[in-house]
């Protein structure tokens, strides 16, 4: 049986990912920080909790990574952990860095030395490329242009993957993932407080949606997809870096409109945009291009825009029609909180 180690296994890919890799019979172990408030509730809701091994990690501390190889042995290792809000990497430039940045460095090092034989995945980000000028679609091969700390600590992750694996001869792999959502995204996230809000709207328990810049265009796909990609980079006979997308752009407008159609709405009675939701600096277009992945991995994103939205929303209504007190979903925000600020990220 196989051993895989997940970091950040409470967010939305490792929730995904922890169900995939039990599904192929993998033994799995996730890693979780220690809040006051565990934040377990995708695990509970997917029926997790009970079947994945759980560990404590700080990634900001390379002797509890050592302390966890020496203890364990891991077939394979995705490092998913990230301070993941690019919003958030203004107001905490260092953290962001911290964790993204120098957390994976700190891991892979500790693989070198502990672990070499283990192969590992670190999540990229389409937000690396940044203002990416006439480079559309972004491929493997678009230069990195990060305008935000998240980006910059994320290139910084990606760089040191290349370094590590050419150097040491790790099998260490890179996916660089454009947005990808579903019902489990968070609500700090600007698909989520789409969804959130109108099927707040729908039961009567919120009058307005404000929004930023409602033209940034995004890549959207399913996380529920973008995890067996990375699931299929480790299974390759070499190590190589893959943009996961699904080639297809809509703007924040688009997913708005189609969020309160579903629900017969009309999104123009409800929201409203503020200066104040828009990024420093704003990343107004990325649009992957997934040629190599459906290539080499054979594999393609199944779940279309309109699925995914339609599947986010009506979850979300279900959710509000039981209210939030039925449904364990704590967020580090708080619940009203989080509503009100959002982000588009990867």
């Amino acid at each position: 049986m196989k051993r895989a180690l997940i970091t950040g296994v409470t967010g939305q890919d490792g929730a995904y990912l922890a169900k995939l890799l039990l599904e192929k019979g993998y033994k799995v172990y996730g890693t979780f920080r220690r809040i006051s408030t565990p934040n377990f509730w995708r695990l509970k809701s997917l029926k997790l909790l009970d079947k994945i091994t759980l560990v404590s990690l700080d990634m900001t501390d390379q002797s509890s990574m050592v302390e966890l190889f020496s203890k364990f042995k891991f077939d394979e290792v995705y490092n998913l952990a990230a301070q993941s809000f690019v919003g958030g990497s203004f107001d905490h430039p260092l953290t962001s860095t911290e964790v993204d940045a120098m957390g994976t460095l700190k891991l892979l090092d500790a693989i070198r030395i502990l672990s070499p034989k283990t192969k590992f995945y670190q999540a990229s980000s389409s937000e690396m490329f940044g203002d990416v000028g006439k480079n559309i679609p972004q491929d493997e091969d678009t230069p990195l242009n990060p305008r935000s700390p998240y980006a910059a600590a994320k290139v910084f992750a990606h760089h040191v993957v290349k370094n590590y694996r050419e150097a040491y001869g790790l099998f260490a792999c890179a996916g660089i993932l454009f947005n990808h959502e579903s019902p489990y995204r968070g609500l700090e996230f600007v698909t989520r407080k789409i969804t959130n809000a109108a099927a707040r709207i729908k039961v009567g328990e919120q009058t307005e949606l404000m929004l930023g810049n409602l033209d940034a265009m995004r890549d959207w796909g399913h996380a529920r997809d973008y995890v067996e990609a990375m699931w299929l980079m480790l299974q390759q006979d070499k190590p190589d870096d893959f943009v996961i997308a699904t080639g297809e752009t809509h703007t924040v407008k688009e997913f708005v409109e189609l969020t309160f159609k579903t629900l017969g709405l009309n999104y123009k009675d409800y929201v409203k945009t503020d200066p104040k939701f828009m990024r420093p600096s704003e990343v107004n277009l990325l649009l992957g291009n997934p040629a190599k992945a459906f290539k080499k991995l054979g594999w393609k994103p199944k779940t279309k825009f309109s699925d995914l939205v339609s599947e986010m929303v009506k979850t979300d209504l279900e959710r509000w029609n039981e209210r939030p007190e039925h449904w364990d979903a704590p967020n580090a925000m708080g619940w009203e909180d989080a509503v009100q600020k959002s982000e588009i990220d990867r």
